[in-house]
């Protein structure tokens, strides 16, 4: 790992560079280890990983972490937000246990620096990657959090079931065929320019043309299927979804300012049993498909939810 540099957040936060295994072919990926300075004084940690065309930028949602105990780690995956690099496509694997290198590449830092009690805390298809993780890592964490985790298409039968079956076949032939682009009705409502709450970095997780790729998108369904089949998380889980999702197309504004338009969140409820065999599922009224970017009393309510779950599953200090 390289040694720490400043971060875009200020000057109360450093980031490191996780040097990565070489993509034969490609320049080498390099992930991103963000925390704030003086990381390391507690015996408690939380590691975050984003979803989707995104990066870590929540700094405020950070800081009731911090204020809750816990030393706060965010992860960039390898192409994305930090972790872009020229010559290699930004959001791009063909699997999802590629990125199990850098998570735990991030868990051996923290647990080095100190942290006793480590919680994976994982966004979107930062839940789904998350939640594989520690199933097939048994002992590398404490607890599992998740927000809106990431665990079915939302989309029509066909899509969900056919056009599947195709990818599996079009995948491997065809890897960055263009088979869809991600909405944007919800970036739109969130960032500063379009009327949102939020300020971010627009190249890092933009709101328009965003493409989604064959051979990606096969590897989030095998991600899927493997948490239909069931997952052996031994750890405590928690997920958190919205109370009801809208539509990802054509939301109304009501489901703009208080849903899920992103995912269908039954798909999570119908899953999150799969998961292990302690898994607890908390909905939240008002609730965004990011949970830490949903309204201020609503963020209130999910980390003061998760803060006092973990404080019931936890071992006392």
């Amino acid at each position: 790992m390289s040694t720490s540099s400043p971060d875009i957040l200020g000057d109360d936060w450093v980031q490191r560079t996780l040097t990565l295994l070489p993509d034969t072919g490609l320049p080498a990926p390099e992930a991103t280890l963000v925390h704030e300075r003086g990381a390391g004084s507690r015996r408690r940690a939380v590691l975050y990983v984003h979803g989707f065309t995104d990066y870590f930028f929540q700094a405020d949602h950070a800081r009731a972490w911090t204020e809750a105990g816990y030393d706060f780690y965010a992860l960039d995956l390898r192409d994305y937000g930090r972790s872009i690099r020229p010559g290699r496509t930004p959001n791009f694997v063909t699997d999802l246990a590629v990125y199990d290198e850098e998570v735990g590449l991030a868990l051996g830092e923290i647990r080095a620096a100190g942290a006793q009690e480590v919680v994976l805390l994982g966004h979107s298809t930062g839940g789904l990657i998350a939640s594989l993780y520690a199933s097939d890592h048994p002992g590398a964490i404490d607890a599992l959090v998740l927000n809106s985790p990431w665990f079915d298409l939302n989309s029509s039968w066909v899509n969900r079931v056919i056009t599947t079956r195709v990818l599996d076949a079009v995948g491997p032939l065809l890897p960055r065929l263009r088979v869809s682009t991600l909405g944007e009705p919800y970036g739109r409502s969130l960032h500063t320019s379009t009327g949102g709450e939020w300020e971010y970095d627009l190249t890092w997780k933009p709101i328009e043309d965003v493409p989604v790729y064959a051979a990606w998108l096969r590897a989030v369904r095998r991600g899927h299927a493997r948490v239909a089949r069931g997952l052996d998380v031994q750890v405590p889980v928690l997920v958190c979804t919205s109370a009801r999702s809208g539509h990802p197309a054509r939301p109304t504004a009501a489901d703009l300012a208080g849903a899920d338009c992103v995912l269908d969140v039954r798909h999570i409820w119908q899953r999150a049993p799969q998961l292990g065999v302690d898994v607890t599922v908390r909905r939240f009224e008002g609730g965004l498909h990011d949970l830490a970017l949903s309204v201020a009393a609503v963020r209130a309510s999910y980390e003061h939810s998760v803060f006092a779950w973990l404080a019931e599953r936890l071992p006392s200090s």
